[in-house]
């Protein structure tokens, strides 16, 4: 009988998986809420916005499903 391997007992991916979170570069975040870098940081330093994450010395993303929460709350009810 041959040994199965550990690939081989995985249980596949559930359909309803949420996919995996986008992340956005500063100057998409920019285009999408109209704000200068600096008036993002300040109000990150604040908490008013969503906050970055670092992925190195020089690299700063945010998840995109935050980015869209905020300008969904800054847009308030239709």
């Amino acid at each position: 009988m041959p040994l199965s391997t550990q690939d081989e007992t995985h249980s596949p991916q559930p359909a309803a998986a949420l996919p995996p979170a986008r992340l956005l570069r500063l100057p998409e975040v920019m285009a999408r809420v109209g704000l200068r870098r600096s008036a993002i940081y300040q109000r990150m330093s604040e908490g008013r916005f969503p906050r970055s994450r670092s992925l190195g010395p020089k690299c700063a993303v945010w998840v995109e499903a935050e980015i869209d929460q905020w300008i969904r709350n800054i847009a308030g009810p239709n």
